[in-house]
């Protein structure tokens, strides 16, 4: 504020008016010199002085928090299944609930079994229905003992064909619990090799067997390959070790305090740590870098230094932090519960990111100070100064085509194809259960449940909802209580274990099976039909329950949560940015090379015609935002320094690129790197496609701030000092009619009020 005074001061003619000018500059140098002798006591006493004197306590403070945490990360327990993130009010969530509560809500698979005659079959089938916790297997309706020919005249070849047999498993717990999975295994055991696995229960089994030993892959090949590009882009061979200690301690503790979320969702578990890795490492360089400047300042007390570098690189370190944070912070207002899963985790992640830079790193650094001199190495980098002329070179060119790209891209990006469900996750390509699954679709078709419940009223009802259900050309089988029992026949001869499955005193219980797949839009149009069947017979009361109306749900609350995430995420990095800045303008100037690699980003995938799930389109939104915004910023702050500092448009820019190139360089190679390395070791495609998104998005960034910020600034530059201008008069006005209020002896602050 003093800065922008005084500069107006200088540039005003009018005598009188320079008087009051002057007079108001007087008070506000003389009221922020007492401010700054307060600031000066405090910081002797603050603080970071306490940081730096209490530095051993801190080590063995965060020696502390790393052993909890390492004892609490196993106990974080990981949810699969995507209808759990379903808000309360959903339609399916409620069918879910209401099926838990009456009936359990049942995990499905599908089971082939290879080269058995019918008899073969059927003694498999017996020996499947007693594993524990298998509820029913459905498979021939006839009996197997009519004779093969007979069989084949009565359709049964859905089920039994060129030596195949084929069923359908229904478990008495859900498709991720752990007695789920138990059964499958010992299913996978009885029948060895001649069985061929698919549906979700065996999705969700095998997804997770996946990502538990993917992810310590990914994050060996994220650690080596980060360490090269640091190695390359520092000046000390002990650096990187230095940051990626620091960073593995902010993971672990990430990690461990997942415990107080209680579960997380497969998506944070999968790429939290190496996000965290690849989005936090720039607080550590800022650290220390500006120890490493004002310890030649002060040669003889390191202390000293540190305690300066603190507070002096607090302020970057918070501000990059907080762009970040509220970036993945948006995603807490979306309705699907998985954004703000994913949300909380990576915001938390941020903040313990910060916490160990500022507290544990001193400590570090003042520790192994010694080695990293020691270890010094001339710069492996060039200078880039001949970049930054090619960049200068560029700037209209880089302008041009950010326009050019900015509408088109932004209409491309919302007509990808996505997907939205659970189908998505388990069978990717190259997995046992794609190709199983492949196998069986081929010689059986798709097979797809769906559960209706409805009103326990009157068996004639019931039997005619059902009959009408089986004579839909896509529906396989029907499993209700009133078809199993012939007319006339009382329930009380069956047995209660029986009953219990499909009927209670409120509600009774269908299994229908369909001849689709979870979600396309196929499928969606036999639940519409199906719900509007069992409404005709049961208007109230009755619902329908499965992987496909669930889905249905998640697609109607995610995709009008997309454009608030991205609207709200925009809104809160620019009001970060413009409170960082005190400009209106450059927040807008600084966001634009973002939104235009992300927009660029999001329109590949439809150009290649890739698909995807939703909810990454949304996280990856927001990450590139939140993650890649710094750059920009960094970028920013160098140009506008050589500005106010009187130096020309062309050179300012020049010097800025100059200084800015290798950190935007590191950071947006660690963010690329990372994301490349999910891409290309993860098996499942919702979390490959999410990395490729994300190393793509880091990479598009780095190459739209580098190329397309100077050209903004030097564009815009008459107009951002005209804002810096209006703003010093407002500060002139306000100023001459506070030093006018106390020469009439009243107070400022009454002036402040009539100003209002």
């Amino acid at each position: 504020m003093l800065k922008e005074i005084k500069k107006y001061f200088e540039r005003i003619t009018n005598s009188k008016r320079r008087k009051k000018v002057r007079a108001a500059y007087k008070r506000l140098r003389e009221a922020q010199k007492l401010a700054d002798e307060r600031l000066r006591k405090m910081k002797e006493k603050g603080i970071a002085r306490t940081i730096v004197k209490k530095r051993h306590i801190m080590e063995m403070v965060f020696l502390f928090l790393m052993f909890t945490s390492a004892l609490n990360a196993p106990f974080v327990r990981v949810n699969y299944d995507l209808t759990e993130y379903l808000p309360e009010y959903a339609t399916s969530k409620q069918a879910i609930n209401l099926m838990e509560e009456q009936f359990g809500y049942p995990g499905t698979a599908r089971i082939m079994i290879e080269n058995v005659s019918i008899y073969e079959a059927f003694m498999y089938k017996q020996m499947i229905e007693d594993v524990d916790t298998v509820d029913t297997v459905t498979w021939m309706k006839r009996d197997v003992f009519m004779g093969e020919d007979f069989l084949r005249m009565n359709n049964e070849r859905d089920y039994y064909k060129d030596r195949c047999a084929v069923m359908d498993i229904t478990f008495e717990e859900g498709d991720s619990a752990d007695e789920t999975k138990i059964a499958i295994g010992k299913i996978q055991k009885l029948l060895g090799d001649k069985g061929k696995f698919s549906g979700p229960a065996v999705e969700n089994k095998s997804l997770e067997e996946t990502l538990a030993s993917e992810i310590r892959l990914i994050m060996a090949a994220a650690v080596v390959f980060i360490l090269i590009i640091l190695i390359l882009t520092t000046n000390s061979w002990a650096e990187p070790f230095l940051f990626l200690s620091v960073m593995g301690v902010a993971i672990l503790l990430n990690m461990g305090s997942n415990l107080f979320l209680g579960t997380i969702s497969f998506m944070s578990h999968s790429v939290a740590a190496v996000l965290q890795l690849a989005t936090s490492m720039d607080y550590s360089v800022f650290l220390l870098h500006t120890y490493i400047r004002l310890l030649h300042e002060h040669p003889e007390d390191k202390d000293k230094a540190m305690v300066c570098a603190i507070e002096e690189s607090a302020v970057p370190i918070l501000s990059s932090a907080m762009t970040t944070f509220v970036g993945f912070m948006a995603l807490l207002i979306m309705r699907f519960g998985l954004g703000r899963d994913v949300g909380l985790v990576l915001g938390k992640s941020i903040i313990c990111s910060v916490i160990t830079v500022l507290l544990l790193m001193p400590a570090l650094l003042l520790r192994f100070g010694d080695l990293i001199d020691k270890t010094k190495h001339k710069e492996i980098m060039p200078s880039f100064k001949q970049t930054a002329k090619f960049v200068y070179k560029m700037r209209y060119a880089a302008l041009v085509l950010m326009i050019f790209l900015a509408i088109p891209c932004y209409v491309a990006q919302s007509m990808n194809h996505f997907t939205f469900g659970n189908s998505a996750l388990g069978k990717s390509i190259g997995t046992k259960v794609y190709t199983d699954t492949a196998e069986i679709e081929e010689r059986f078709g798709r097979s797809n449940l769906y559960l209706l419940m409805v009103p326990n009223e009157t068996p004639i009802r019931e039997r005619a909802l059902a009959d009408e259900v089986e004579n839909l050309y896509f529906v396989k089988s029907v499993t209700a209580l009133s078809k199993i029992l012939p007319v006339g026949i009382p329930e009380s001869i069956v047995p209660g274990s029986i009953i219990s499955k499909l009927r209670t005193d409120r509600y009774t219980r269908m299994l229908v099976y369909t001849k689709t797949e979870s979600e396309s839009p196929l499928a969606f149009e036999t639940c519409a039909k199906l719900e509007q069947i069992m409404k005709k017979y049961y208007p109230d009361d009755s619902y329908i329950v499965g992987n496909t109306p669930s889905t249905i749900d998640v697609k109607e609350l995610m995709v009008p949560d997309y454009t608030k995430v991205n609207i709200l995420s925009l809104i809160a990095v620019g009001i970060v940015v413009g409170i960082a800045f005190h400009s209106v303008l450059l927040p807008i100037l600084v966001l634009i090379p973002i939104n235009v690699a992300t927009f660029l980003n999001m329109t590949i995938p439809y150009l290649s015609a890739e698909s995807f799930m939703f909810n990454g389109f949304i996280v990856v939104s927001c990450i590139q935002l939140g993650a890649t915004v710094d750059y920009s910023i960094l970028l920013t702050n160098n140009y506008m320094f050589n500005r106010e500092r009187g130096i020309e448009r062309k050179k300012a820019a020049l010097d800025a690129l100059q200084r800015s190139i290798l950190s935007i360089i590191t950071s947006g190679l660690i963010l690329t790197i990372a994301g490349y390395g999910v891409y290309k070791i993860s098996s499942v495609d919702a979390i490959s496609s999410l990395g490729h998104l994300i190393g793509r998005g880091g990479f598009l960034s780095m190459l739209m701030v580098i190329f397309g910020v100077p050209a903004l600034l030097t564009v815009f530059d008459k107009w951002i000092f005209k804002e810096k201008e209006l703003k010093a008069k407002w500060i002139e006005k306000r100023m001459i009619k506070k030093q006018a209020a106390l020469e009439k002896g009243g107070d400022a602050d009454d002036a402040d009020e009539k100003e209002k």
